[in-house]
C-alpha cells in the first residue's frame, strides 16, 4: 500500500500545474454543488418558517358570497358563519380532531398610561393556539373560564409588550382598549407573516362588546385526522360543503359561498415545488462537477500515455492487468476526493458564514423571510461525499480500462 501511495505521489508531483488545474475544476464543481444545495435548502426553510408552527393538517373555513341563485335567493348573498356551525362540525364529522373559531373586530386604540398603539383585535377560542401554533413567551392563552365568564382577558405580542411596558412585567397589568379595561394574561412571540401586532381576547367577550352578542364568526379552523389520500380529502371537503350548504341555504356545489383553505394541500404543493428545485439544483451541480470529472479523466489518460513503457515493463515482469487498473483508479479517486473535499469544506464554510449573517439580521428585524438557515444536513453531506467517490471512479474508469488492455509488446515499443 505504501508503494502504491508513493507511486501516486510521484506522478502528481511530476505534473504539479496540470494536477492543480484539474483538481481546481473538481473543487469548483463540488463547491458549486454545495452552494446550490445550501441555497435551495435556505429557500425551503425560509418559506416554511413563514408558516410558523401552524398545523399542517388544518383547514380554515370562511364565509363568502353565493355565485348562483338557490331556493329563491339571489346570487351574491353573503354567507355568515356562526358559532352554531362549530357544534354541527363536531357532532357530524368524526375526522375533525380540533376545532376553533375567530372573529375580527374594529378596535380603535390600545393605551396604557401615556403610551398609545394600534393593533388588530381578534376574538378566539382556546384551541386556536394549538391549531395556529401560537408560541407563548409568558403567561397563558385564553382558557375555557375566559370564554364561559366573558372575561376581559387579553393576550398581546412581544413588540406590543415592549412598546407599552418596556422592561416592566406585563402579566396581571391592565390596559385600555377603546376605553374598556382588559387584563394582560399572556404574551406571545408574534407572527412573522404579520407586520402589525394582533391581540387576542375571548371570542364570547368580543361578540358581546363588538357584535352586540351576535353569534357571527369570521373563521372556523379545524384539524383533521385519519385522512390519508387526496381522494379521501376531496370527499371530506365535499361533505363539508354540502352540510354547511344545507345549514345556510346555498347550492351544494357553490364553492364561492364557502371558502375552504386547506393548509395540507398548500404544503404538498410547496413540497412538489421544492422537490423540483432540488432536482434542478442537482442537475446543474452535477453538470458543473462533470467538467472536473472530464478534466481528471484527461489527466489520467495523459499519465497513461507518459507511462506506457512503464506499464509494458510491469506486464513483462508478471504484473496483472488488475494491478494496473487498481493503480489508475486509486490515483483518480484520491485526486478527486482530495480536491473535492476541499471544495466541499469551502462551500460548507461559505453557507455557515451566510447563515451567521442571516441570524444577525433577523435579530434586528422580526419580519417574514424567504431565506433561512442555508446549511446542509448530514444526509446531504453524505450524498456529496458519495458523489466525490463515484466521480473519482468514473474519471478513472476509461483510462484504467485503456491501460489494462495495453499489449506488452506494444507498450515496450512505445516511444514518447
Amino acid at each position: 500500500m505504501n508503494e502504491l501511495l508513493l507511486e501516486i505521489w510521484t506522478s502528481v508531483r511530476r505534473n504539479k500545474l496540470r494536477t492543480f488545474l484539474t483538481g481546481f475544476s473538481v473543487a469548483w464543481g463540488i463547491f458549486m454543488l454545495v452552494i446550490l444545495l445550501g441555497s435551495g435548502n435556505g429557500l425551503k426553510n425560509g418559506v416554511l418558517s413563514n408558516l410558523g408552527n401552524y398545523a399542517i393538517n388544518s383547514i380554515d373555513l370562511y364565509g363568502g358570497r353565493t355565485s348562483k341563485p338557490w331556493k329563491g335567493y339571489e346570487k351574491g348573498r353573503r354567507i355568515r358563519l356562526n358559532i352554531n356551525d362549530l357544534e354541527i362540525l363536531q357532532r357530524e364529522f368524526p375526522e375533525i380532531d380540533k376545532i376553533a373559531a375567530k372573529g375580527w373586530y374594529s378596535a380603535q386604540a390600545i393605551t396604557r398610561n401615556d403610551k398609545f398603539a394600534n393593533a388588530s383585535l381578534c376574538g378566539a377560542l382556546p384551541q386556536t393556539a394549538e391549531i395556529e401554533g401560537i408560541e407563548l413567551a409568558a403567561g397563558r392563552y385564553i382558557n375555557e373560564e375566559d370564554i364561559r365568564r366573558f372575561r376581559k382577558s387579553i393576550i398581546i405580542d412581544e413588540p406590543l409588550q415592549r412598546l407599552l411596558f418596556k422592561d416592566e412585567e406585563p402579566l396581571g397589568k391592565q390596559i385600555k382598549l377603546d376605553g374598556l379595561t382588559f387584563t394582560v394574561v399572556g404574551v406571545y412571540k408574534g407572527d412573522a407573516q404579520r407586520t402589525n401586532s394582533t391581540c387576542y381576547i375571548p371570542l364570547t367577550t368580543g361578540q358581546l362588546i363588538y357584535k352586540a352578542n351576535d353569534l357571527e364568526i369570521n373563521t372556523i379552523a379545524i384539524t383533521v385526522q385519519g385522512i390519508d389520500t387526496d381522494k379521501a380529502m376531496d370527499d371530506f371537503e365535499q361533505r363539508l360543503l354540502r352540510r354547511l350548504a344545507a345549514e345556510h341555504d346555498f347550492a351544494p356545489d357553490d364553492k364561492s359561498a364557502l371558502w375552504i383553505d386547506n393548509t395540507l394541500e398548500h404544503y404538498k404543493s410547496m413540497m412538489i415545488v421544492f422537490g423540483g428545485i432540488n432536482l434542478f439544483v442537482w442537475i446543474i451541480g452535477m453538470g458543473t462537477l462533470l467538467t472536473g470529472i472530464v478534466g481528471v479523466s484527461n489527466i489520467m489518460l495523459v499519465t497513461i500515455s507518459e507511462r506506457t513503457a512503464e506499464f509494458g515493463i510491469r506486464k513483462a515482469l508478471g504484473a496483472r492487468p488488475s494491478s494496473i487498473v487498481r493503480l489508475i483508479l486509486t490515483e483518480s479517486v484520491m485526486l478527486t476526493a482530495a480536491f473535492g473535499y476541499m471544495g466541499m469544506v469551502l462551500g460548507v464554510a461559505v453557507m455557515e458564514a451566510v447563515n451567521r449573517c442571516l441570524v444577525a439580521s433577523q435579530q434586528v428585524s422580526d419580519g417574514p423571510t424567504v431565506f433561512l438557515n442555508p446549511t446542509l444536513d448530514i444526509g446531504v453531506a453524505a450524498s456529496a461525499t458519495l458523489v466525490l467517490v463515484l466521480s473519482g471512479l468514473i474519471a478513472g474508469y476509461i483510462p484504467a480500462r485503456r491501460a489494462a488492455r495495453l499489449k506488452t509488446i506494444d507498450a515496450l515499443r512505445y516511444n514518447k
